[in-house]
């Protein structure tokens, strides 16, 4: 699955993600850090890669309808430390090639997919 990790998330993901097969990029690494989130979804659609975030902007499902976006993986977290990411994305991260235009909301005790 190609991935894109928004700036709001931890850089070590690169390389958990990258060891379970998938190609990953990131925000930062594109220059896009700071950019603006239309800027950042056009990067997502143009390379269509899944966007993984915590950017509660891209939280509408009915404006980022299933199925006309590569994906959205939303992490919800009730205390989103590093250790918390990492350990959320990497207990989900072989479930991630399945999510390809889904719109997904992961918080500590469950993963709800809206599919196309």
């Amino acid at each position: 699955m190609k991935i894109k990790l928004d700036e709001n998330l931890p850089a070590s993901l690169v390389a958990i993600l990258a060891a379970r097969g998938h190609d990953v990029d990131t925000v930062p690494a594109e220059g896009l850090a700071g950019s603006p989130d239309e800027r950042v979804w056009r990067a997502v659609i143009e390379e269509g890669r899944l966007l993984i975030t915590q950017d509660l902007d891209f939280s509408d499902s009915r404006r980022f309808a299933p199925g006309t976006h590569p994906g959205i993986l939303l992490l919800r977290l009730s205390e989103p430390g590093i250790r918390a990411l990492v350990a959320t994305v990497t207990a989900i991260a072989d479930e991630l090639g399945t999510w390809g235009g889904c719109f997904v909301v992961a918080t500590e005790n469950k993963i709800r997919v809206k599919r196309p």
